[in-house]
């Protein structure tokens, strides 16, 4: 798969601090962005395997950040070899210390944040759109002391919905509904809501969202989604803990769906329910010009589908590296009927692919 998520925490975490002075020094828009290459041997596929592996561009993307007089924006505009992408576009203000409100293209507040993961090709959640997912809508963003609480309403995706003025439907950076398994149908009118209480380093939480489904000829049935997660650090060790639900309501009564993201067209399930177990571990060093190592395992399953299609099972043990402004990951997955290792949402294999992975991205 040729995505690029930034980097993660670990790296947030280094450059936090320049770009907090940064932000309180400056009124005006600061632009920056990243160029990612990424190597990939794929065991599920033979031309590959014979070729030793391939070695391609992934992404290089701008970023505009920074705030005009009180007024907060990011956008990000990123270039594949097979698609040009928003990935976000947004205006912000804060009203007060406690809430800042958003609208435009933007994260959609569900389960652990920013990533239910710690590696480059996300769990298996992301594929049925359950993360790192991006609408066009308004959010009110309030953090209250150890209280968190994101109230969000999307109209429609980040395409524009079923009337978007697009070309292709899958050139989008997330997962979102495109078709009922017949017809074209898109995410209409949704309404997210996630709350967390911190204790002692460990973040609790619970996630929802319903929302409409429109077709050609009007609604197409509706779907919803709930959450529990938990996200605590404990000294250099991070543990990522979820448990999600998920169900579509098709008016024509389908057990499958289309979704579509990358440029790539899959299918799902219409309930399905799925659980992310991952353990990290950090560390601060000094080599040469490597300042942060992250250590991770990272497991997905998502089970009782319907159509009693077979689970989705993905590992992904890997590290990250910051450099400078270098920014890598390497993993090694092993997944059966996950999009992007040799199989689909709705693909019925009992056999394991194995993908071995490397992602380097410049930051500037």
């Amino acid at each position: 798969m040729k995505k690029e998520i930034g980097a993660f925490a670990l790296a947030a975490a280094v450059m936090a601090p320049v770009a907090s002075v940064q932000a309180e020094e400056e009124d005006g828009i600061h632009v920056g962005g990243a160029v990612r290459f990424q190597y990939s041997f794929e065991d599920y596929t033979p031309q590959n395997r014979n070729r030793g592996g391939d070695l391609d561009l992934d992404t290089f993307r701008i970023n505009l950040d920074g705030t005009l007089g009180d007024v907060i924006l990011s956008a990000e505009w990123r270039y594949y070899q097979y698609m040009q992408v928003i990935h976000h576009a947004w205006v912000g203000y804060d009203f007060s210390d406690a809430w800042q409100g958003r609208v435009g293209i933007q994260q959609v507040p569900f389960g652990v944040r920013p990533y239910n993961s710690h590696n480059f090709f996300f769990s298996s959640a992301y594929y049925v759109g359950l993360e790192d997912d991006y609408d066009f809508g308004v959010v009110a963003d309030g953090d209250l002391g150890a209280i968190g609480l994101q109230i969000g309403f999307f109209k429609n995706d980040e395409q524009g919905g079923l009337d978007g003025f697009v070309d292709n439907r899958t050139d989008r950076y997330s997962y979102d509904v495109i078709s009922d398994g017949t017809n074209p149908i898109a995410e209409k009118n949704t309404a997210s809501l996630r709350a967390t209480v911190d204790a002692a380093g460990t973040e609790f939480g619970l996630s929802g969202l319903y929302g409409g489904l429109e077709g050609s000829s009007g609604s197409a049935g509706d779907y919803m989604a709930y959450a529990a997660h938990m996200n605590g650090n404990y000294g250099p060790v991070n543990v990522m803990l979820q448990i999600a639900d998920y169900e579509y309501d098709l008016d024509n009564g389908n057990e499958a769906l289309g979704v579509g993201a990358y440029s790539f067209a899959d299918s799902i399930a219409s309930e399905a329910t799925i659980y992310t177990a991952n353990l990290a571990y950090n560390i601060e060093t000094q080599i040469g010009p490597i300042t942060a190592i992250q250590l991770y395992n990272d497991y997905s399953l998502i089970t009782d589908k319907s159509a009693d299609l077979r689970d989705t099972q993905m590992n992904v043990t890997g590290f990250s590296v910051v450099a400078g402004g270098i920014f890598a990951y390497f993993d090694f997955i092993m997944a059966r009927n996950q999009p992007f290792i040799g199989g689909t949402m709705v693909g019925n294999e009992t056999d394991w692919n194995s993908r071995f992975n490397i992602n380097v991205g410049y930051y500037f």
